[in-house]
């Protein structure tokens, strides 16, 4: 089994981190404000967690008073292949 993130993974982690950057967030402090276990985002952005779940995602958005199509509405998010084929 690989430890190579899918691109999909990689462009959720890539928002998150772009995000704290933008609001000069810690992870912690993110994890604070969207009352989530530091290890939830913390498995996200360190590829423990294989397949991100988009519930997981909306609160964190809701953390960051921001709704979920503006998380995706991102670069990162634009030219990603299709997963499965």
């Amino acid at each position: 089994m690989s430890n190579v993130q899918s691109p999909l993974c990689q462009a959720v982690k890539n928002r998150i981190l772009c995000l704290c950057d933008e609001r000069d967030l810690t992870i912690n402090a993110l994890a604070t404000v969207a009352g989530l276990p530091p290890s939830s985002i913390k498995n996200i952005l360190y590829g423990k967690s294989k397949n991100p779940k988009i519930a997981t995602i909306k609160i964190i958005c809701d953390g960051l008073n921001m709704q979920l199509k503006d998380f995706f509405d991102s670069p990162e998010f634009e030219n990603l292949e299709q997963e499965i084929k």
